[in-house]
C-alpha cells in the first residue's frame, strides 16, 4: 500500500472523526425520522410499504451519498481529482426506480401501488438530501409529501368522487 494511503492518526485526527461519526449518526437517523414520518401515512392507509420500507429507503439512500461523500473527500485530500462523485447519486435513482417498480400492480385492467411507488422514490430523494447534509430541504419535501398524501388524498376523493375508485380499483392509488 503506498505511503500516502495511510493517515496519520494524531490526537487532533482522531477527534475530527469521531465528531465525524456523530455526524453521519445524526445523518442516518434523521434520514430514518423521515422516511418513518411519510411511511407513517401509508401504513393508516393500509399499504404494504410503510414506515419500515420508507424509513429504510431513506435511511438506505442517505448511507449510500454519505459513502459517496467521505470517498469523495479521501480522493481529494489524496490529490485524485477523475471520478464522478454523482454516480452513486445516480444509480440511488435507478435501484429505487426497480424497487418501485415492484410495487405496481397490473391486474384486469387496473393498475394499484403507483402512489405507493411514487412515495418510495420521494423517500429516496429525501434520504439523499439529509446524506448530503440538505437537512431543510429533505424536512420540507418530507412535509410536501405528507401534504400530498393526506390533503391531496381527500381532495381527490371529493373531486373525483367515485370515479378515482372505479379507474384503480383502489380509494388511494389514483
Amino acid at each position: 500500500m503506498p505511503e500516502n494511503l495511510c493517515y496519520n492518526l494524531s490526537k487532533k485526527n482522531m477527534l475530527d472523526i469521531a465528531v465525524n461519526n456523530w455526524e453521519i449518526i445524526a445523518k442516518l437517523i434523521f434520514a430514518v425520522v423521515l422516511g418513518g414520518a411519510v411511511g407513517i401515512e401509508r401504513s393508516l392507509a393500509g399499504k404494504t410499504a410503510g414506515m419500515r420500507t420508507y424509513a429504510l429507503v431513506a435511511m438506505g439512500s442517505a448511507l449510500f451519498v454519505i459513502i459517496a461523500d467521505l470517498v469523495t473527500r479521501q480522493y481529494l485530500a489524496l490529490g485524485i481529482r477523475n471520478f464522478d462523485p454523482l454516480r452513486v447519486a445516480s444509480q440511488i435513482v435507478v435501484g429505487i426506480g426497480f424497487l418501485g417498480a415492484g410495487l405496481i400492480i397490473f391486474k384486469d385492467h387496473k393498475v394499484s401501488g403507483l402512489t405507493t411507488a411514487a412515495g418510495v422514490w420521494v423517500s429516496s430523494g429525501i434520504g439523499m438530501a439529509v446524506g448530503y447534509g440538505l437537512y431543510t430541504l429533505g424536512l420540507f419535501v418530507s412535509i410536501l409529501t405528507l401534504l400530498i398524501f393526506t390533503v391531496f388524498w381527500t381532495l381527490e376523493e371529493k373531486v373525483a368522487g367515485g370515479r378515482a375508485q372505479i379507474r384503480s380499483g383502489h380509494k388511494d392509488e389514483a
